[in-house]
């Protein structure tokens, strides 16, 4: 499909910085190769133009790019850890299809960039899954970071995984020790992320994405840092996204794991750490120092029974974060301008509190997101040689009430801005979504494809994996991940 324009955009209004200036217009924005060329004041619009306001577009932080939605395979909202357990369920698919779907999906929710945290289906075929995942972001002109999952310990729960062994039944134990099958070496991790490397292009980058420390070893988390601190390559890592993790982290680090992962070198100013839900300030203080970047996924922590990012304390210690949806939108749309504004009533406090201003939401959104998805591309405001990345909102619908001229224009968009306002949305100069739907590609006959390729798949075994998530709960329960024992069953004694 063909999503090409002339390169130019007219509006009635801009909000350039949000937050941190008023907006202007009427205006006419150029762009040339796809860079802001020009932004000129205009005497009016056309007609189509009217009620019209360019902003900065949002980046997505932190994603898993699943075409199927977890719910569309019978992983339903539930703890983290038990729910896991579930992603079993979800069907191998066509690997172009699965991040195609997802990243139409996103772009139709206002998002220019991505991190792309890959779940692999086929340990065997991540290289081809790669690939896959490149010509879809090349396809749909949704800037994508392709974080290479490195896993390599406690694949089932946090700790000594003979404890859930015992409790389950033999057959069980059959299933889960052949689930796990053989892992890559690190050796073989790092080779693949250069050959991943080959496919990068202007709209698919790679990261090294050590899935979180709970999953992943300290030798292969050192060695990740030299890489990142010889390469330049950024790191993306799951952290602390639940209380579990905390519990199992105090107990396998008592002099912290903060100060740990910085002893080994990964805390720098190339690494994002995704969710962060149960840091401390002091915590946070240490990452702020280093440069470290969050993702806060609001919806995904609310879902998943993780709890709420301490973002008062980011703020008062200058942690810079951006925002994610995980896959996990609360209403499982990829809406990112409604995550935006539950992130923005959840953590602006209460009564006269006032932890969060509209300049660092939009910042939050489209600059240290995009720094951690992009780098510093000069990117998340509009003007002259910034990346032409802008969303354009109809601001006469969503403010058709006001009886207010030429008021503020963020108080209706902290308050009612959601992807049904969304009337194109511009990435490297190529508009990609027009009035609210994906003009890149066919999304619709993706998602026809794609359920077609599920339909058929074979996924994990249904087995025992009830079974195996009740005992995933009694593990937790009876405080195994803190080195607590658990009793076995009786029928296996």
């Amino acid at each position: 499909m063909n999503g090409s324009d002339p390169p130019v955009l007219f509006v009635e209004r801009m909000l350039a910085q949000p937050g941190h200036a008023p907006a202007s217009g009427p205006v006419a924005i150029r762009w040339r190769n796809g860079r802001i060329a020009s932004i000129e004041p205009v005497g009016e619009v056309p007609a189509e133009a009217a009620g019209l306001i360019a902003l900065p577009a949002p980046v997505n932080a932190h994603d898993h790019g699943r075409g199927v939605r977890t719910l569309s395979f019978g992983a339903a909202d539930e703890m983290l850890e038990s729910w896991l357990v579930l992603l079993a369920r979800e069907p191998k698919v066509d690997p172009y299809l699965r991040a195609a779907v997802a990243f139409a999906r996103m772009v139709e929710g206002g998002v220019c960039a991505a991190n792309h945290c890959h779940n692999t289906q086929v340990s065997a075929e991540l290289l081809a899954e790669a690939e896959g995942v490149s010509r879809a972001a090349r396809d749909v002109g949704l800037r994508v970071a392709f974080a290479v999952p490195f896993i390599g310990r406690n694949q089932v729960v946090y700790g000594d995984w003979q404890a859930l062994l015992d409790k389950l039944e033999p057959a069980d134990r059959e299933m889960v020790t052949a689930r796990l099958g053989k892992g890559r070496s690190l050796a073989e991790g790092l080779a693949l992320t250069e050959a991943i490397a080959a496919f990068e292009h202007e709209f698919f980058q790679v990261q090294y994405g050590p899935v979180g420390p709970q999953w992943v070893d300290d030798a292969t988390l050192s060695a990740i840092a030299r890489a990142s601190a010889r390469t330049g390559r950024r790191v993306h890592m799951h952290l602390l996204e639940t209380r579990y993790q905390r519990e199992w982290a105090d107990h396998a680090y008592p002099a912290g794991l903060i100060a740990h992962l910085d002893a080994l070198g990964l805390l720098s100013p190339r690494l994002t750490l995704a969710h962060g839900v149960w840091l401390t300030r002091d915590e946070s203080a240490v990452l702020a120092r280093r440069g470290v970047c969050l993702s806060v996924n609001t919806s995904s922590n609310l879902r998943l029974r993780s709890g709420r990012a301490p973002v008062e304390d980011f703020c008062g210690v200058g942690l810079d974060f951006g925002l994610g949806l995980d896959g996990m939108s609360f209403d499982d749309d990829e809406d990112m301008l409604r995550e935006m504004r539950l992130f923005w009533h959840l953590q602006q406090g209460v009564c006269d509190a006032e932890i969060l201003d509209p300049a660092h939401l939009f910042d939050a959104a489209a600059v240290v997101g995009r720094r951690s998805v992009v780098g510093q591309d000069g990117g998340g405001y509009l003007a002259e040689g910034a990346p032409a990345d802008l969303i354009v909102l109809d601001m006469a619908d969503m403010a058709g009430d006001s009886l207010v001229r030429d008021g503020d224009p963020l108080a209706f968009l902290l308050t009612r801005m959601s992807k049904r306002h969304i009337r194109r949305l511009i990435v490297g100069g190529r508009t990609v979504v027009r009035d609210g739907r994906c003009v890149s590609v066919d999304r619709a006959q993706l998602e026809h494809a794609l359920r077609a390729s599920a339909l058929e798949s074979t996924a994990f075994a249904e087995g025992g994996l009830s079974r195996l998530q009740e005992g995933v709960r009694a593990f937790y329960r009876c405080g195994c991940h803190g080195g607590v024992g658990m009793t076995p069953s009786p029928s296996t004694r």
